[in-house]
């Protein structure tokens, strides 16, 4: 592998200025946009040697064929011109955000002449004023069912309204005292005014200036033995008291804030919402981020913001976030500025003034609903990548869109899914994953050692092969008893080592496997109707190369590519491309991710046993410099080849130690 790319510029070229640099492909489209403050310090940073790379920034790197850089004068200007390329050109390498859900709002329309309220899901009604969003409709329902006892507003249909007018006769709600009638003359339009500002006003979070209003004039009535408007000013309080109560109580009434929770994996994000005004929660919303470059919390954070407030949501003046990024104080600017820019039509001439404020809650109560919000967060992403797995209906719909899309002549009952997974081309493990009926079968999970590949595909083709050989002879034993990696003869003749896993990799085969043989066996010894490989064009190829050389029949093999999420057929020039949110997509995604898992976990646990192995008997090399060595150098093998000078130069490791170093790994 190349130290680096074809089409790395000059250090002297790339200025030192802030700006936003774009990388892009042979067909020149636009793959990963950013931004810098000092533009030659970032894009060093991609441009180091490859192996050092996280696995997806190396793929978006090598894809690209070119980058180009924009300078600004300020990092403001910078987080801007970002912002705006980010949403015209939809890099596939940036986050990309799922938000499908449309969440309701409760909206008053203080723009008509009689305002109304309602439950809605459009943003686009001029002049009115937004609460929520809310994730029940159920919910919202209530509350506002209540909130009518104490504000009886209008909250009927215009044609409702119209109705009434001309027949002289109030609907349902104005019978029953929900609605003060202004269809009917019951009420004029300017009092009926002021009761929807008391509406808007109570769910801004003036609640309880408004229960202590009513609590004198209920007094006030009872003093006089005006006992039936004293009843009525109750009633009122009690239905009050009970809308309060369907938003908690959290922090202090003069707070509005928004809190972000964030919970992340490699590949996905899951991002919880809440709206707190006037020290309750009025709101709460939710959504998912792919992630396709290695995102650290900062960046994470900068860019869900940045989408959270882009409509018509007007930011509040402090916004509770997990981590700040490098760049708060530009954020806090386009905050700002999107907060005057928005407004609010229930304010004085729309305006909302102040400037916003990004923190990270540290202490007290505010600190404990930015905990309650991340839990939410690490809830919501364990539900995503486990969602539709237990839901029959969306299962069953999955295996017959992939047998459409695939042109099957039946479902997929039985995937299995193969991955390849090394560090600078050393210690190469595969992992096979099993899903039957659409679910993970973990006892069937088996892993795989390398000793030798020249590249993935190579590994791809001797996995398969290996798998291959056991369906033609089902007595053979899936892997002898005794040491990690005992090997049958099929599988010394693919040169691959093979090591039943379950879930934990650090089970090594032993005696009781030979007990469990006759149920390997038959697990194992009738084909998957589909066989998924992690990759493209070249992995498909490599593994149909031992499909062919093996004989086997009627297994449909596809690869997926995680680029675009395209799924690749043998001999063909185009993907196919399923729907983005489709259940299908979704349950290869799934087996995929989950082979990537239990490859990358195996890996690790081999790394970690030899480093163990090698360095930790060495005198004097604790597992700070440890770390330091492997950091310095990415592997034991690259540790291996280099020279007492080279060992030495490393922080904290002397000559004499580097000696002992070099000469026991010169010895094994």
């Amino acid at each position: 592998m190349a130290d680096t790319v074809s089409y790395r510029p000059k250090a002297g070229e790339i200025p030192t200025q802030p700006g936003v640099y774009r990388f892009r492909d042979a067909n020149r489209r636009v793959l990963y946009v950013g931004k810098a403050k000092n533009l030659r310090a970032r894009l060093s940073n991609y441009f180091q040697p490859l192996r050092s790379l996280h696995e997806r920034t190396r793929r978006m790197v090598t894809t690209a064929a070119s980058v180009e850089w924009t300078v600004v004068a300020t990092e403001f200007e910078a987080l801007q011109l970002e912002y705006t390329w980010i949403k015209e050109f939809n890099p596939p390498f940036n986050v990309q955000f799922r938000d499908d859900k449309s969440y309701p709002y409760l909206a008053v329309t203080l723009g008509d002449r009689i305002p109304r309220v309602m439950v809605t899901r459009n943003r686009g009604v001029k002049d009115a004023r937004y609460f929520g969003p809310y994730t029940k409709v159920w919910a919202i329902r209530d509350t506002v069912d209540l909130m009518l006892k104490a504000f009886p507003m209008r909250s009927c249909s215009d044609g409702v309204y119209r109705r009434a007018e001309l027949t002289g006769r109030p609907c349902l709600l104005g019978d029953i005292g929900k609605c003060a009638a202004p269809c009917v003359g019951r009420i004029s339009p300017e009092d009926h005014r002021e009761l929807a500002e008391d509406f808007v006003s109570f769910m801004a979070g003036n609640d309880t200036k408004y229960i202590r209003v009513m609590t004198e004039r209920m007094k006030q009535a009872a003093s006089t033995q005006d006992y039936e408007a004293a009843a009525r000013h109750r009633d009122a309080i009690q239905a009050l008291e009970a809308a309060m109560g369907k938003s908690a109580v959290v922090l202090p009434d003069n707070v509005d804030a928004d809190v972000f929770g964030i919970a992340h994996d490699e590949l996905a994000a899951a991002v919880q919402q809440f709206i707190v005004r006037g020290g309750r929660i009025r709101g709460v919303r939710s959504w998912v981020v792919d992630k396709e470059l290695d995102v650290e919390l900062g960046d994470l954070v900068e860019t869900v913001v940045q989408n959270a407030y882009e409509g018509s949501d007007a930011p509040p003046r402090e916004i509770l976030v997990p981590e700040l990024p490098d760049d708060a104080i530009e954020l806090e600017q386009w905050l700002t500025a999107r907060r005057h820019e928005i407004g609010d039509p229930g304010a004085p001439r729309g305006r909302l003034t102040g400037r916003v404020e990004l923190r990270v809650a540290q202490r007290g109560d505010k600190a404990a609903l930015a905990q309650t919000v991340e839990m939410n967060a690490k809830n919501a992403l364990v539900l995503y990548k486990t969602r539709r797995s237990s839901d029959f209906v969306a299962r069953s719909k999955a295996l017959n869109d992939i047998q459409d899309a695939l042109g099957m002549p039946d479902a997929p009952l039985r995937m299995e899914c193969y991955d390849v997974s090394h560090l600078s081309g050393t210690n190469i493990v595969a992992s096979m994953v099993v899903f039957e009926d659409g679910l993970p079968r973990k006892d069937q999970y088996r892993r795989f050692s390398i000793p030798e590949s020249t590249d993935d595909t190579e590994s791809i083709y001797q996995v398969i092969t290996r798998r291959l050989a056991y369906l033609k002879n089902p007595e053979a034993e899936f892997a002898e008893p005794g040491a990690e990696g005992a090997q049958t003869g099929a599988a010394r003749a693919a040169g691959v080592q093979t090591d039943d896993a379950g879930d934990d990799p650090e089970i090594d085969i032993d005696a009781e496997l030979a007990e469990a043989a006759e149920k390997r066996r038959k697990k194992f010894a009738y084909p998957p109707n589909l066989l998924i490989v992690d990759g493209g064009q070249p992995q498909v190829a490599a593994a149909r190369r031992a499909l062919e050389e093996s004989g086997v029949q009627g297994i449909q093999l596809v690869g997926i590519a995680k680029r675009l999420e395209e799924i690749w057929l043998p001999d063909s020039d185009f993907p196919v491309i399923l729907p983005r949110n489709s259940d299908a997509l979704f349950l290869i995604q799934r087996i995929r991710d989950e082979a990537h898992r239990f490859a990358i976990t195996y890996q690790r646990a081999k790394r970690k046993r030899d480093i163990g192995s090698v360095l930790g008997e060495i005198p004097g090399l604790g597992p700070s410099r440890v770390k330091e060595l492997l950091k310095h150098f990415g592997s034991v093998a690259q540790l291996r080849k280099a020279t007492p000078d080279e060992i030495a130069a490393v922080r904290g490791v002397g000559p004499t130690l580097a000696s002992a170093i070099h000469e026991r790994l010169a010895s094994r």
